[in-house]
């Protein structure tokens, strides 16, 4: 079995035709064949059902591909960490994020970084908050940005809190409440409030938010991302609970920020990265780097 060969069949399996494989790897698709059924032929089994010019794996084709996924994860780790071992200034991070920190919280952070080593390459993934979890155990990637961070009964993965932020009321700009400085959570119990769709850890946090200070939020829309809540709020169709770091620079017309009482309506930000595996060099260098980068942003805040 040759390395070569496992190349052409995770591309195979990801794109179910030939002929697009042989073309996203620069080859001939005569060339991905006669490999595809050689490795066929030395295991014994038939990985593709083929149907066509499309293919589909076999039952025992998808565990195969499994294997070999994390099978090659780490061997490219391990070669990257040769590379980076000899130039870690000059490596690739893979770090993966939710969308409330796509904004600003990262960007800042990574261009903050590239100042000082502006060789570096990021590879960045964008993933639901159980998807960053399930990468960074199953080797997708090493490093995850994550809020709020996982409880620590998840043991497959390591956590370092970066800053705490502060969950605030995004409210219309002509809403009865919009020229206080601060209200309380109750204050709102009576307005429609726009969320997430069911799934996302941050809408959870809204709704249990509520229900700890004595009422159910009702519903009036939902929004794929933190923006589409900011449209919704902005075209006065209800008032949304959005972390603070969202609204860094980018308060949408027609609306106001308005702060919370409550002193518990906050989430963690911060990193997770494998119990089961180190970070590679570059990596390693990026998160001493966020750690003492927001380090300072807090003290600097405080």
């Amino acid at each position: 079995m040759e390395l070569r060969q496992i190349r052409y069949f995770i591309e195979v399996a990801k794109r179910e035709h030939v002929t697009e494989a042989a073309d996203a790897l620069h080859v001939a698709q005569s060339s991905v064949s006669r490999q595809i059924f050689n490795l066929e032929s030395e295991l014994g089994v038939d990985l593709f059902i083929r149907e066509g010019r499309n293919v589909k794996l076999t039952p025992i084709g998808k565990i195969f591909l499994e294997r070999m996924k994390h099978g090659l994860n780490v061997i490219d780790e391990a070669e990257r960490e040769v590379r980076e071992y000899l130039a870690p200034e000059k490596g690739t991070i893979r770090i993966a994020f939710p969308i409330s920190l796509a904004a600003h919280t990262l960007p800042t952070a990574i261009y903050a970084f590239r100042k000082q080593y502006p060789d570096a390459k990021f590879i960045l993934k964008q993933a639901r908050y159980q998807e960053l979890i399930e990468g960074v155990v199953k080797g997708d990637f090493n490093l995850a940005m994550i809020a709020p961070l996982p409880p620590s009964e998840e043991r497959k993965v390591h956590r370092k809190i970066l800053f705490t932020d502060n969950i605030v009321a995004l409210l219309p700009l002509h809403h009865p409440l919009a020229k206080k400085d601060s209200i309380n959570l109750r204050e709102l119990k009576d307005d429609p409030f726009v969320v997430l769709p069911e799934g996302y850890v941050f809408r959870d946090m809204v709704i249990n938010a509520c229900h700890d200070y004595g009422f159910s939020p009702t519903i009036s829309f939902e929004g794929d991302d933190i923006d589409a809540l900011k449209g919704l709020v902005s075209a006065g169709l209800g008032i949304a609970l959005m972390p603070e770091v969202t609204l860094v620079d980018n308060i949408p017309n027609s609306t106001v920020k308005v702060q919370l009482n409550e002193h518990s309506v906050k989430r963690t930000v911060g990193l997770i990265w494998p119990t089961q595996r180190a970070l590679l060099p570059t990596e390693k260098l990026f998160f001493d780097f966020l750690n003492e980068f927001y380090t300072r942003l807090v003290h600097f805040n405080q």
